[in-house]
């Protein structure tokens, strides 16, 4: 085995005799090229609701309850899958999420919310970190598809105009400040300031 390896690694180092500087560079290219669209296809590939609900922690906890929302079920026909209000959709802040979600792999792997009264357990920590994450980038994923500026105020009670016209227009407070426990379940919030 060593040999092999000893053989690759001299030809590896030598320089290219046969081929041209120009058929590396195209070569590095297409191998570019391939792996951005095997990457972005991946990352599209986690975003959706199938992968999403793969696993039975997120299939049997919080997808349940984001069927009884508006979110999931409405008028309109428009349903917020999971990656709508998790994953930003701007690039950048997409690969960051996905790198802080990468972290999010270890509870399943290591069995911390492996079943319902571990979750249950955990559901605090849990909707605190999204929370906080969403206070940090001004509820970006909300406003992915609701725009201050398209709100009709005559179609809101008076409770919401008051919120939405004073605290959120100055940007006193963000959606999530209100509207913790809009897709999902909100925890035991005993003892919570």
């Amino acid at each position: 085995m060593l040999k092999i390896f000893k053989s690759y690694w001299g030809i590896l180092r030598r320089p290219a005799v046969h081929l041209s500087l120009g058929f590396l560079v195209i070569g590095s290219f297409v191998a570019g090229v391939v792996f951005w669209g095997g990457f972005n296809t991946a990352m599209e590939a986690t975003n959706t609701e199938k992968f999403c609900t793969g696993c039975h922690e997120m299939r049997d906890n919080v997808y349940p309850e984001l069927q009884r929302t508006i979110h999931f079920s409405n008028r309109s026909g428009v349903r917020a899958k999971c990656s709508d209000c998790h994953v930003p959709h701007e690039w950048t802040s997409k690969i960051a999420r996905k790198m802080q979600a990468s972290k999010e792999v270890w509870g399943k792997v290591f069995g911390t919310i492996d079943t319902r009264e571990k979750f249950e357990a955990h559901r605090l920590q849990l909707a605190t970190n999204e929370w906080k994450r969403l206070k940090a980038n001004n509820s970006l994923e909300c406003r992915n598809c609701h725009q201050f500026e398209s709100m009709d105020f005559t179609r809101q009670s008076k409770r919401a105009v008051d919120a939405h016209s004073t605290q959120l227009a100055s940007g006193e407070k963000t959606c999530i400040d209100c509207h913790k426990g809009i897709a999902h379940t909100l925890p035991d919030m005993h003892g919570v300031k």
